[in-house]
């Protein structure tokens, strides 16, 4: 398998790489390759989700989302990212991979529970307009109406509501 690096940047690399796909053909694939992240669904006792409005050039514009953070290293095991993102009792609820097209990104989905305010610290590269709690009945009706469009969001909050469902909460 030959593999040409194009890029390589603090957060992603882009690559091509020759593979033999399971039907025997040699195909050149451009491929972005990430290290991950974890996403964190924050459920207060009012069963209310803590989200974010930022800030997304490449989404054109301010978009909601879920508290997530990138992993420090290829290595670092995804609780340990999602707790420097809310420091709570966490549940892993799945790991979605983001666009399996061209990319490796996997994004590990949490549920925390057990809040208390620490305060909120801002990478360099983070603009955030608001942060809101919103009744999870609410943040789901967002995602019907397109409101919210961020796919580790709609992962999150959907996964999050069926095992609090489980619980009987």
């Amino acid at each position: 398998m030959a593999v040409r690096e194009i890029y390589r940047g603090r957060i992603v690399d882009l690559r091509v790489e020759d593979v033999t796909l399971p039907n025997g053909a040699t195909v050149a694939l451009e491929l972005l390759r990430h290290r991950g992240a974890s996403a964190v669904v924050a459920i207060d006792d009012a069963n209310r989700a803590v989200l974010i409005r930022q800030y997304r050039y490449a989404a054109g514009g301010y978009i909601w989302e879920l508290p997530a953070g990138v992993l420090d290293t290829a290595g670092e095991a995804p609780v340990a990212c999602a707790a420097r993102e809310l420091r709570e009792e966490l549940r892993q609820l799945g790991t979605i991979f983001t666009t399996p097209g061209f990319t490796d990104e996997r994004i590990h989905l949490f549920l925390a529970r057990g809040l208390r305010d620490e305060g909120v610290a801002h990478e360099a590269d983070e603009v955030i307009a608001e942060i809101r709690w919103i009744p999870l009945p609410e943040a789901l009706a967002m995602i019907r109406r397109g409101e919210i469009v961020d796919g580790k969001t709609i992962a999150g909050l959907h996964l999050a509501a069926a095992a609090l469902a489980e619980e009987g909460r």
